[in-house]
């Protein structure tokens, strides 16, 4: 039997980003499934008699550290015109994700405070706390290197593979942020079969968003 050349088995991004995009939908579905129909609607109080009501946490989270770093880090692939509108998208996206996390990081402070709990004590949390503040280090530094107009060519060719490395390990930093926060909430679901399988798949949409997510980046444009 021949062995086809390597050159038949070559794919470019255009179907990752197609896939990114059903998987980005199916993430925020299953998402707000669970937060309206399981959880009863976004919640920023916590009462004893529920398991988890501070719903706005994890529903920010995955629109702003899933969803919108996503697309933030496919722009230069889905976004059509000029490389300075591309570049714009991109700064946005990070820009809107990062607010609704700084909301969805307030949800839960509040929550432990409201209900006695110490801070920043799980892994979930300590992935989350770093991934926020190198999020916001690689933004800085980013806009340093490719907006502030003192910045030279070289500074920003030199910089570039780094911006496209660190963002993302960031990225991916975020996707095992929200897969252990989602975690936490299985065993005490064992009496409620209906929700936490809307939550493993919720867990498993939201990792091959991030594995689609990087093979877009990776990939390339055209043969």
């Amino acid at each position: 039997m021949p062995v086809k050349s390597s050159a038949s088995f070559r794919m470019t991004a255009v179907p990752m980003v197609l896939v990114a995009q059903l998987l980005a939908a199916a993430v925020l579905a299953l998402t707000l499934v669970w937060v309206l129909h399981f959880r009863g609607g976004v919640s920023w109080k916590w009462t004893s008699n529920h398991l988890f009501v501070y719903t706005a946490h994890p529903l920010f989270m995955v629109i702003g550290f899933v969803i919108c770093t996503g697309e933030a880090v496919m722009a230069y692939r889905i976004v059509l015109g000029s490389r300075a509108a591309k570049k714009a998208v991109h700064l946005l996206l990070h820009l809107v994700a990062m607010a609704f996390a700084a909301v969805g990081l307030y949800a839960a402070f509040k929550y432990h405070h409201d209900a006695g709990l110490p801070d920043i004590r799980s892994l979930h949390s300590w992935l989350g706390i770093a991934t926020i503040a190198l999020y916001a280090l690689q933004w800085l530094v980013a806009f340093v290197y490719f907006v502030f107009p003192g910045a030279v060519m070289t500074m920003r060719a030199d910089y570039a593979p780094w911006h496209i490395f660190f963002g993302i390990v960031i990225f991916l930093m975020a996707i095992l942020t929200a897969e252990t926060g989602l975690a936490k909430f299985v065993p005490p679901l064992i009496n409620y079969a209906s929700e936490a399988y809307v939550v493993n798949f919720t867990g498993l949409a939201i990792l091959m968003f991030g594995v689609a997510v990087v093979l877009a980046v990776i990939l390339p444009s055209r043969y």
